[in-house]
Formats: structure tokens, C-alpha cells, sequence
């Protein structure tokens, strides 16, 4: 087998790895969340279901994470020749291409949420407090979900379609876009009124919260039957 065939091989492998890797991390992390939600919603203790985000959460950043790498490292005709191009590469600097714009917007989506989940520990806070600390991550948190979505779906039509229905990629893109959507109406109905206290609707952020985590755990099981991409020369042809 030449060094080429090798190297292609390898790269592959590691395609697939990363992508079987953060498709577990988000079907773990949207199951978490949603059995947090649920549990918010049926009454329990505010740190039980504190406890259960913060560890979906963490599984969140890792397949946020782990999308970056898999973009990073996406097999290519110019990646794929030498052994020096052969190495595995921690992170990248792409900014003129949608998909590493996409998968870095999640991720550092994911980050703050990370924020928004820490603080949620905190207790005795005013409602400004809450607002500021929480809920505001919250709400950037759910904004950068929704460009990265956005993102995603212009970069799978080629900048000039949004819909392929036959195209399992884009089914992932879109129902996460479609959990996205749910946990910004979920952070919106979270702002706590700074008058009363109390959130603008509970129930409305809980169901958000725990749908949109379902969406996000149903797009990771859809993911881990996704193939990865081949060289990239071959698919921008496409």
C-alpha cells in the first residue's frame, strides 16, 4: 500500500472517530438535558436539576469540541500529501469557510452556556443578579446555536439551497436548528422580572428546554450513522 493510500486511511479512521465522538457527546448531552428539564418542571430540587445541566453541559462542550476537530482535520487533496500534513491538528484557523465558522460558533456557544450553568449555583441572588449572570449567557449561548445552525445549513446547500431533504447531513443541521430555536424560546421565557422575581413563564422554558434537548439528542443518534465527508476537492465539487 503506498504512503498516499496510508495516509488516507488514517485520516479516515480519524474522520470517523471524531465524528462517532460528537455524536455520542451530543446525544448524552441532549438526554441529560432533557431529564433535567423534566425534572424541573415535575418540581424538583433546583440543584438536582442544576447538577444534571452542568454535566450535559459538559458533554455539550466536548462535542462542540470535538466538531471543531473533526472540521480541523477533515480529510483533503492537500492534507493528504506528505508524511507532514499527516498529523493531527488540535485546532485550526479557517475563517473563510462555513463549516469551521459553524462548528466554532457552537462551540464557544457551548462555553457559554458553561457560564450560565456555573452561576446557576449561585444562590441568593437578586433578580437583576439573575438576569445578568444567567440568564444573559443564556440568551448569547442560544444566539451563537442559532448562527452556527445557520451557518451549517448555507454551507450543506452550497450557498444557494437550503433544502436536501436526501441528505442526512442536513436533517442533522436542521433538527438541531429546530433545538436551537426551542432553547431560545426557553431563555426567553426564562428573563426572572426584575418587579416580581418570579420568571416571565416557567413551563414555557422547562418544555423548551427539555424539547430542544431532545432535538439535540435525536440529531447526535442520527449523527452516528453519518459518514464522513471524503477530500474536501471532491465534495466542493459535488
Amino acid at each position: 500500500m503506498s504512503a498516499s493510500a496510508q495516509t488516507r486511511r488514517r485520516s479516515s479512521r480519524r474522520s470517523r472517530l471524531a465524528n462517532a465522538v460528537a455524536a455520542t457527546a451530543f446525544l448524552i448531552g441532549g438526554t441529560l438535558f432533557a431529564v433535567g428539564a423534566a425534572l424541573a418542571q415535575a418540581g424538583a430540587a433546583e440543584t438536582v436539576c442544576a447538577t444534571i445541566y452542568l454535566v450535559g453541559g459538559v458533554f455539550f462542550s466536548t462535542g462542540g469540541y470535538t466538531s471543531v476537530l473533526q472540521i480541523a482535520n477533515e480529510p483533503s487533496a492537500d492534507r493528504l500529501e506528505g508524511e507532514a500534513e499527516d498529523r493531527w491538528r488540535w485546532w485550526s484557523h479557517e475563517p473563510r469557510r462555513l463549516q469551521w465558522l459553524s462548528a466554532v460558533a457552537l462551540f464557544v456557544g457551548t462555553l457559554v452556556f458553561a457560564i450560565n450553568l456555573v452561576d446557576s449555583f449561585i444562590e441568593g441572588l437578586s433578580a437583576t443578579a439573575e438576569d445578568r449572570l444567567v440568564w444573559s449567557p443564556d440568551m448569547i449561548g442560544c444566539a451563537l446555536f442559532l448562527i452556527s445552525g445557520h451557518l451549517a445549513l448555507v454551507a450543506i446547500g452550497g450557498g444557494r439551497r437550503f433544502w436536501r431533504s436526501r441528505d442526512l447531513g442536513w436533517w442533522i443541521v436542521g433538527v438541531n436548528q429546530i433545538g436551537s430555536v426551542l432553547f431560545m424560546v426557553s431563555a426567553v421565557a426564562s428573563f426572572v422580572r426584575p418587579e416580581t422575581g418570579d420568571a416571565v413563564a416557567v413551563g414555557i422554558a422547562n418544555w423548551g428546554t427539555l424539547t430542544g434537548a431532545l432535538c439535540f439528542a435525536i440529531a447526535g443518534l442520527m449523527q452516528e450513522f453519518e459518514h464522513p465527508l471524503g477530500p474536501r476537492r471532491r465534495r466542493d465539487s459535488d
